[in-house]
């Protein structure tokens, strides 16, 4: 199942971001919250971004394969859910708006085709 290596890879980074978040709280030794601490802040937005869509767009990605999606397809669409993720999150980390932007419509974009072409694969 093609999806699986999506799922994978992008369970590896929310860990990943996770990290970041923990290694934020440590090194300003900040428990709860956010604690008004600008880079925490922004690691906690760059992981629960990628917890938000990050699940979503594996179900559509699983769901279209197994209604008969062509695997170059889920493909495509895993591969650029994770190149969305990746450039939202760096933005997101380096205080930047212009990977943010880009990150969001390629991820957006994923998720819109593949709520789109499981609906195709429904109905057809």
């Amino acid at each position: 199942m093609v999806t699986a290596l999506y799922a994978a890879l992008g369970a590896l980074w929310i860990v990943f971001l996770t990290f970041k978040v923990v290694g934020e709280r440590r090194g300003n030794r900040v428990a709860y919250a956010d604690g008004g601490v600008k880079s925490l802040q922004m690691a906690r937005s760059a992981h629960s971004n990628a917890t938000e869509t990050i699940p979503m767009a594996i179900i559509l990605l699983g769901l279209m394969e197994l209604g008969g999606g062509h695997g170059l397809l889920i493909h495509f669409l895993g591969i650029a859910l994770l190149v969305g993720r990746f450039l939202h999150a760096r933005a997101i980390l380096a205080d930047k708006l212009k990977g943010r932007v880009a990150g969001m419509v390629i991820t957006l974009g994923v998720i819109l085709l593949a709520a789109v072409g499981n609906l195709v694969y429904f109905f057809i």
